[in-house]
């Protein structure tokens, strides 16, 4: 599929264009692109190796298959790399304590950092969502709560996965 344009405005490629360019590109370079959506070199092997996908839906269902299937220290692996989310702009001083000191709480007792995805969640809300969800998971016992980070590790993979195809995807 060619890229769509208006007279006088520059093209802009569509998703077919875009999946095409990541179908396409050398292994290495997309092994490094997907690291940036889920860091697990074993997730990003997988998913670079079952290319080309057809669509947007095949790409994000492998994606989420291989993110089901990561092992223990594949786990460890993307966990290490995460950071806890960012908080808006114009958050207060006493919001980054509360989110330190709640961070600090979970990384001691579960002894990664805590992630969670945001998708849907509007930004005035994040800070809430956040909070609220590390003081709900600081319950859970280390093997449940890994399960939980795995779950939440897969949706921000999906997430980064659509944001470097463009937003696209469903």
């Amino acid at each position: 599929m060619t890229p769509t344009h208006l007279p006088g405005r520059p093209a802009i490629p569509t998703l077919p264009a875009v999946l095409d360019a990541f179908n396409s590109a050398p292994v290495e370079e997309v092994r490094k692109l997907l690291l940036d959506c889920l860091r697990s070199h074993r997730w990003a092997e997988r998913v670079s190796a079952h290319r080309p996908y057809p669509d947007v839906a095949s790409l994000q269902a492998a994606s989420d298959e291989a993110a089901y299937d990561l092992a223990p220290g594949d786990l460890t692996e993307a966990l290490a790399a995460e950071s806890l989310p960012t908080l808006p702009d114009g958050a207060y001083s006493a919001a980054h304590m509360a989110m330190s000191a709640a961070h600090a709480a979970y990384e001691s007792k579960f002894g990664h950092a805590f992630v969670i995805c945001l998708a849907g969640v509007p930004p005035t809300e994040a800070l809430d969502h956040v909070l609220a969800g590390i003081r709900s998971r600081l319950a859970n016992d280390p093997e449940d709560e890994r399960v939980v980070a795995a779950e939440e590790l897969r949706r921000l993979a999906r997430q980064r996965l659509g944001g470097l195809l463009g937003g696209a995807g469903p």
